[in-house]
């Protein structure tokens, strides 16, 4: 069976037909070449395929897509690690790259629009916070020192 679903991805608005078990991370990868949104373990359990969502009232969050069926966000609005910075790089993708945190990069996306969740949330977090917002993203290359650091600065340079 496929629906019509109706999203914005990176303020670009879409009209999909999709099979009801069609997951966002397959229609952001496979449908529109979106490929920041990585894939890893499909379980929800690394965090490589994070993306911001933000549907009718509820405010912007950082979801998995790999656990989010597409069809759940008809209406809603997606963002990418594509579409974070607008005409250019966010402070945290600078702030990532300024600090290596990069490593070889296959967690990164992630990494950034978890902490940019954070940082809309909370615009001074302490490392703690920092960590605990994270935690569901994994980072094989253990850099997780330069990512606090990386988010840290984040949050220095987005303050007014």
């Amino acid at each position: 069976m496929r629906l019509p679903v109706k999203i914005t991805v990176n303020g670009l608005a879409h009209d999909l037909e999709i099979a009801g078990n069609e997951t966002l991370t397959s229609v952001l990868r496979d449908r529109l070449g979106l490929t920041g949104t990585k894939v890893s373990c499909g379980r929800g359990e690394c965090g490589a395929c994070t993306v911001l969502l933000s549907s009718a009232g509820a405010p912007r969050r950082s979801v998995y897509a790999c656990l989010t069926l597409a069809a759940a966000c008809d209406g809603a609005h997606v963002t990418t690690i594509e579409g974070l910075g607008a005409g250019g790089l966010h402070p945290l993708q600078e702030a990532f790259i300024a600090h290596d945190a990069v490593q070889c990069g296959f967690c990164t996306p992630g990494q950034i629009l978890a902490a940019a969740a954070l940082l809309a949330d909370n615009a001074a977090p302490d490392d703690a916070a920092i960590r605990a917002a994270l935690s569901g993203n994994l980072c094989r290359c253990g850099t997780y020192p330069k990512i606090v650091l990386a988010v840290r600065d984040a949050a220095r340079r987005l303050t007014p």
